[in-house]
C-alpha cells in the first residue's frame, strides 16, 4: 500500500541534465528551460552548479544563469555546491534559495569527483547546510553512490544509513538517496529508503535515480511506496555524472509524472505541459531525448 499519495518532483534538468553535456547550451534556453519548468508546475529546480568552470564547462555560466531567474515567491531554485567556496559563489548571487550539498559512500569517487574523502565530503556538505542557515536560506544534504560505486562496486545499505544519521544532526531540509551510477534495484531502494527514514528522526527522504540499467522508474516506485517525500527527475530523461564512467541519463520528468498521475499519487505537474516543454528541448538538443512519454500518443486522448 502506497504511504503517500502526494510526492514532490524536483526539475534537475537545468544542472544535472546539461552538465556532461559537451555541446554548449545557450544561457538563454538554459533560462527558458526553467521558465518552461515552472509553467509546467515544478516548484523546486536545481538551476544551476556552483563548480569549477574548467571541470563542468556546461555550467561556467551559473552567476548569469542565475541573474535570468524569473522572480517568484513561489518557487524554490536550488543551487549545487561542493564546497565552501561554492556556497559562498551561490549565496553572493542573492537569488539561490537553497544550496544543495553532496557527500559520498566512497573515497575513490569522493576524492575523484570532489577531491575529498568520503567522511570529508559529509563533513563538507554539514558545514555548506550550517553556511544556507547563516544566510536564512534553505540546506539540503545528497548522500550520491548510495547504490553502488563506479570505482569500489557494492555499498553496504549500513554504511548509508550511517551517513545518513550523521547528515541529519546537521539538519537539513531533507536527506537525499543518488543512485549516482544506475546501478540500484527496487528491493534495494525499498530496504533502503525504510532504514534512512527511520534513522533520520522524521526528516524527509528524496531520492535521485538514473535509469542507466533500465531500472530507474521501478527504483521511483519502490521509493515512493516506501515514503520517500520528493523525487528528482529530469526533462526528457537527459543526464549524467562527468565524474562516474557510464552514468546515463535520469529518470524523465515526463515519464515518472505519468506512471505516478495515473497511479493516483499527485505530482502537481501538468503532464500535457511537460510534454510540450520536452519537445521545446529536443529540438535545442537537435537529438531525439530518453524519455517514452512524451515520444507516445498521449493516453487518455
Amino acid at each position: 500500500m502506497l504511504k503517500n499519495r502526494q510526492v514532490e518532483m524536483v526539475e534537475v534538468g537545468p544542472r544535472d541534465g546539461l552538465q556532461n553535456e559537451s555541446a554548449i547550451v545557450s544561457t538563454a534556453d538554459k533560462a527558458e528551460l526553467i521558465r518552461r519548468a515552472i509553467g509546467y508546475g515544478a516548484r523546486r529546480i536545481e538551476v544551476t552548479s556552483f563548480v569549477n568552470p574548467k571541470k563542468v564547462p556546461q555550467l561556467a555560466d551559473a552567476e548569469d544563469l542565475v541573474a535570468m531567474l524569473p522572480d517568484r515567491e513561489d518557487v524554490t531554485y536550488i543551487g549545487l555546491v561542493l564546497n565552501r567556496r561554492g556556497a559562498e559563489r551561490a549565496l553572493a548571487t542573492g537569488r539561490i534559495d537553497e544550496l544543495g550539498a553532496v557527500c559520498v559512500t566512497s573515497d575513490s569517487f569522493g576524492i575523484r569527483n570532489q577531491g575529498q574523502t568520503s567522511d570529508e565530503s559529509l563533513a563538507a556538505a554539514m558545514e555548506i547546510v550550517a553556511l544556507a542557515k547563516q544566510a536564512g536560506r534553505g540546506g539540503q544534504i545528497t548522500i550520491a553512490t548510495a547504490f553502488g560505486c563506479p570505482f569500489e562496486g557494492e555499498v553496504s545499505i549500513g554504511r548509508v544509513v550511517d551517513m545518513a544519521k550523521r547528515a541529519a544532526d546537521a539538519a537539513p531540509r531533507e536527506i537525499a538517496l543518488a543512485d549516482t551510477i544506475g546501478v540500484g534495484v527496487p528491493a534495494q531502494v525499498a530496504e533502503m529508503v525504510g532504514r534512512v527514514r527511520d534513522a533520520v528522526g522524521g526528516l524527509p527522504v528524496r531520492v535521485h535515480f538514473h535509469n542507466t540499467r533500465n531500472t530507474g522508474l521501478a527504483n521511483v516506485w519502490a521509493a515512493v511506496n516506501e515514503g520517500a517525500a520528493t523525487v528528482d527527475a529530469s526533462l526528457g530523461g537527459l543526464g549524467g555524472c562527468p565524474f562516474a564512467p557510464g552514468a546515463a541519463g535520469n529518470v524523465p520528468t515526463e515519464d515518472v509524472a505519468y506512471m505516478l498521475d495515473r497511479s493516483g499519487v499527485a505530482t502537481g505537474l501538468s503532464l500535457p505541459d511537460v510534454v510540450d516543454a520536452a519537445a521545446w528541448f529536443t529540438d535545442v538538443m537537435g537529438r531525439p531525448l530518453p524519455a517514452m512519454v512524451s515520444r507516445a500518443p498521449a493516453f487518455p486522448a
